[in-house]
């Protein structure tokens, strides 16, 4: 048993300085103890797409089997990640952690053997269903690893900016080194690599447990009724913002492909695709840099008209260049968006529930991003080149009409008021 003690006080910004950047917040007592594996535990997540991908589509020959089991995963990923975050707020991130990172690594372990045997269609679901659904959710256990360490800090913003950085780079390199491994050692090393990494990666994040948050479910608390974070109405309007997106991951990811390859150029997909992820990455990096004086409603909602309006112009492009100088203009245009949604969650949700919500936002991308995908496609087959374009126009309007309405539900409540039933109570840690 371990002892309990009491959480630490958050790390505060330096008075004197009023551009809190990303050397200040690396050099915050503990960051690197959680940080280094944190990364190495995340990169997974970008890679178990390609890698099922690749083999499904290896042993089957069909990209549609492919991507049917791939997206199988996703959905499951994305219905399960809520109640895995859930489960973290309330009995500690280690506790939801070990049996996930075990679960995951013999269900893809499992799918991978199914694969290279040719089992049918329905046992790759079977297997792909648990391989989705115990997906661990590093970066928002990141995130609320960072709302605990500097809860009433200035470098909060540049935290949610160095963490959209790191995303981006994970679904930079994850992909890449998926795709290597597959095509030049065997299509199943990049599932069996990406199982490896999420066993090394998540035991190693569970054991740095003096900077989880505070356990909601411990001690005298544990009669209390927990409300789920998706109870506080302005999560609920980050959810919808979140889809839309989603919407934008989607449809670049199909409209992309079906462009070049309508054009006779299929090797530029990648280098478009790059354009766009840069535009994120860089985009992240201002963001971080930024010491911001207007109340983040606010950007959100100016920022969110400029993804919706760099969207709406897509499927205007006949040319590689145009199509470039607009997939960069809408990366730069998404960060902000996620940064800023990202740091609403710590003033809306009480340090108790953030995983949860954390995870909510992170499964409402995957969930837009699925059904982009298959929108999109449907309308490069049925209609013209570029048609898929219109995804995320309509993604990101509607998200945007959402959001103006409503924009309300996101200023942070009275603190003499109760926030949500049953959410967030603050409480001891018990560390060994």
């Amino acid at each position: 048993m371990g002892s309990t003690v009491t959480t630490t006080e958050p790390e505060k910004a330096s008075p004197a300085s009023s551009r809190p950047g990303y050397g200040q917040l690396l050099r915050t007592r503990g960051a690197w103890t959680f940080l280094l594996p944190g990364f190495a535990a995340r990169q997974p997540f970008a890679m178990l797409t390609i890698s099922i991908v690749l083999l499904v589509q290896h042993t089957t020959g069909s990209y549609g089997a492919a991507g049917a089991t791939a997206a199988a995963t996703g959905v499951s990923m994305a219905l399960f990640a809520p109640y895995s975050g859930r489960l973290a707020d309330r009995y500690g991130q280690r506790a939801v952690l070990i049996p996930g990172v075990l679960v995951h690594t013999l269900a893809g372990l499992s799918l991978t053997a199914l694969a290279l045997g040719h089992a049918p269609l329905w046992a790759l679901f079977l297997a792909a269903v648990p391989t989705g659904a115990s997906v661990p959710q590093v970066g928002p256990m990141v995130r609320a690893r960072w709302g605990v360490k500097l809860q009433g800090s200035p470098l909060m913003a540049t935290a949610a900016a160095f963490e959209s950085v790191t995303d981006e780079l994970t679904f930079v390199v994850g992909p890449l080194l998926a795709t290597a491994l597959c095509t030049a050692v065997t299509p199943a090393a990049g599932l069996v690599t990406e199982a490896a990494l999420t066993l090394v990666g998540g035991l190693l994040f569970a054991a740095r447990k003096g900077s989880q948050p505070p356990v909601s479910g411990a001690g005298g608390h544990a009669h209390v009724r927990h409300a789920s974070a998706l109870r506080v109405p302005g999560v609920r309007v980050l959810v919808v913002t979140f889809l839309g997106i989603g919407s934008v991951f989607g449809g670049m990811q199909v409209s992309l492909a079906a462009f070049t390859e309508s054009i006779g150029e299929p090797g530029l997909n990648g280098v478009l695709y790059g354009v766009f992820a840069a535009g994120n990455m860089l985009s992240g990096v201002a963001c971080g840099a930024i010491a911001w004086k207007t109340a983040p409603q606010r950007r959100l909602v100016l920022g969110y008209t400029a993804l919706a309006l760099a969207a709406s112009a897509l499927w205007t492009a006949h040319s590689v260049l145009l199509l470039a100088a607009l997939g960069l203009l809408v990366g730069m245009c998404i960060a902000p968006a996620l940064i800023t949604g990202y740091t609403l969650v710590e003033s809306l949700v009480p340090a108790g529930a953030r995983t949860e919500a954390f995870t909510w936002l992170t499964g409402a991308v995957a969930l837009g991003q699925a059904a982009a995908v298959t929108v999109a496609g449907q309308l490069e087959d049925r209609l013209w080149d570029g048609a898929g374009f219109l995804v995320p126009m309509a993604g990101t309007v509607l998200a945007l009409a959402v959001l103006a309405g409503l924009r309300s539900r996101l200023v942070p409540p009275s603190r003499n008021r109760a926030v949500a039933r049953g959410v967030g109570h603050r409480v001891p840690v018990t560390v060994d």
